[in-house]
């Protein structure tokens, strides 16, 4: 039999998506997709790996299903695949009655299964969930059956990004575009061994992404396992869940994603201190308005019913000492995130998070929090993108590299880079190509000034700008104004006044021979 391949997998889950329109949105397609794609991937792998224990134990069949140290996940009977594909009526409540049985039998799954419904019967009535049913009963996902381990994972990010497309702008909140995901990556370069942290994690990309980079340069652990630490939290259920289950069909079963407000509830402390790593990386919701949910807990309102809005400076209380540079403003809450990455980075890290660009020289707050981390030398490098790259905005972003151990020869400046033309134009959104990201990275790896595009600062040039990281002030984009010389100009006006004589003259005999004049 043929072995499933990446092309097939990915057309086969993506008309499963197809099935489902114009019953329930197509922002909410991922959440039940991902759900079944995982039960039958569990399901599959559950029996492949019993008929292995049957062959190498000398067991049977029915104690090697029972037997959950056979098994990476245990499937109660209630949840098989096979059983669950011959019910025709309430399929609703069957599913969610097994993705609880399996939740109960494996607790790392724990919140993850039941993270969406299927019981509600008016939204994905039993005519639908038959056909989804039938439809991922047409190819198994056990290892042996696949092209290659690897494809399962492809095939997921292939989904994720596919639903990002679909969600138009509400993409955004789950899903970087891969290729500004690989810059970033590339710009803090993880190494073996490295805790990697993402404290908005999404559905996980960046962290993938970064053990990705790791494996590629060799830092694999008995052949297969990648010498990496991933954390992360996501303060969406349903986004968390297709995060962990990201991790779980990418072999990261130890990744330790967690759910929750970040910035209000950071949940990877350790002994009441926060936990630090070695990279972090994000891509924070952009200038989030109400970023500290408990100063929004109890909001007044005045005789007029306008919302008196909370002041930040004095309702913002952090017991993890995280805002040591300042409070943001309530409708900017960008710099909140930015600091809170700074105080989970190691003293040996590096850090790249994306921001819009008005970070870069808003005043006020923000202004101040700029000038604290400027001080402190932490800033590395800059790096503008062109716009259009995201789903949710069309504005264009930075990614800022934060060093707290920069090398000498950096101490006391600032990289920029200007890669606003560094993109591939689409209809609908611009990409960067590999190109794009190998000259970003070689450039700002290079460490050399390159006229328009990449210049290294010294801070004193960056105080004398009063701290405004605007791109534009450091690096010249403009084509320099042709210089005219008045003396050559009158020159040429005047030779064509004398050939505008002579043809005015030529004209006139025409004419005059034409008999148009006497």
């Amino acid at each position: 039999m043929m072995k499933l391949t990446l092309e097939t997998l990915e057309r086969w889950l993506w008309d499963s998506a197809d099935l489902m329109r114009g019953h329930i949105d197509s922002s909410d397609f991922k959440n039940y997709i991902f759900g079944l794609l995982f039960l039958k991937r569990a399901n599959d792998q559950f029996f492949e790996e019993a008929h292995a224990a049957v062959d190498e134990e000398d067991i049977t069949l029915e104690e090697a299903l029972e037997d959950e140290d056979y098994h990476q996940f245990f499937i109660p009977r209630e949840a098989y695949w096979s059983e669950l594909a011959k019910k025709t009526e309430n399929i609703g409540q069957a599913l969610d009655k097994a993705f609880a049985a399996i939740e109960e039998h494996n607790p790392q799954l724990e919140g993850v299964m039941t993270a969406v419904h299927f019981g509600d019967s008016e939204k994905l009535p039993d005519t639908l969930l038959q056909r989804l049913l039938q439809h991922f009963n047409k190819y198994s996902l056990a290892n042996a059956d696949l092209e290659n381990p690897d494809i399962l994972g492809n095939a997921y990010e292939y989904l994720i990004r596919m639903f990002a497309d679909d969600a138009g702008k509400k993409g955004g909140e789950f899903y970087t575009p891969k290729e500004v995901v690989r810059l970033a990556v590339g710009l803090i370069k993880p190494e073996a061994g490295d805790s990697v942290y993402d404290p908005t994690c999404g559905s996980g990309g960046m962290l993938i992404e970064s053990a990705h980079y790791i494996k590629e340069r060799g830092g694999v652990v008995d052949g297969r396992y990648v010498n990496a630490s991933l954390y992360g939290q996501e303060k969406n259920l349903g986004t968390w869940a297709i995060a962990k289950i990201n991790m779980i069909v990418h072999g990261f079963i130890d990744a330790d994603i967690r759910k929750g407000d970040t910035l209000a509830h950071p949940q990877h402390t350790a002994n009441g201190e926060l936990m630090t790593f070695d990279r972090v990386i994000a891509n924070p919701p952009f200038s989030l308005k109400k970023w500290w949910a408990p100063a929004e807990v109890d909001v007044k309102t005045d005789e007029k019913g306008k919302e008196i809005a909370p002041r930040y400076n004095d309702a913002v209380t952090d017991e993890y000492g995280r805002f040591k540079y300042g409070i943001p403003p309530r409708g900017y809450g960008d710099l909140a995130f930015v600091q809170h990455m700074i105080a989970v980075l190691k003293q040996s890290g590096r850090m790249g998070v994306v921001l819009p660009h008005g970070i870069l020289f808003r005043g006020g707050a923000e202004g101040r929090i700029r000038k604290g981390i400027l001080e402190d030398d932490l800033v590395e490098g800059i790096v503008g993108l062109p716009e259009k790259l995201f789903y949710n905005t069309g504005i264009p972003a930075a990614i800022v590299v934060i060093n707290k151990h920069k090398a000498e020869n950096l101490k006391n400046k600032v990289i920029f880079i200007d890669a606003s033309n560094e993109y591939k134009e689409g209809k609908n959104q611009n990409t960067l190509t590999q190109e794009n990201i190998e000259k970003i990275i070689d450039a700002y790896d290079g460490l050399n000034d390159i006229d328009k595009f990449m210049r290294i600062v010294d801070m004193e040039k960056i105080r004398e700008n009063d701290y405004n990281l605007n791109i534009a002030r450091y690096i010249d984009t403009s084509e320099p104004e042709e210089i005219v010389d008045i003396e050559t100009v009158l020159q040429e006006i005047a030779e064509l006044e004398v050939k505008e004589k002579a043809i005015d003259e030529e004209l006139g005999g025409y004419l005059k021979e034409l008999g148009y004049v006497g």
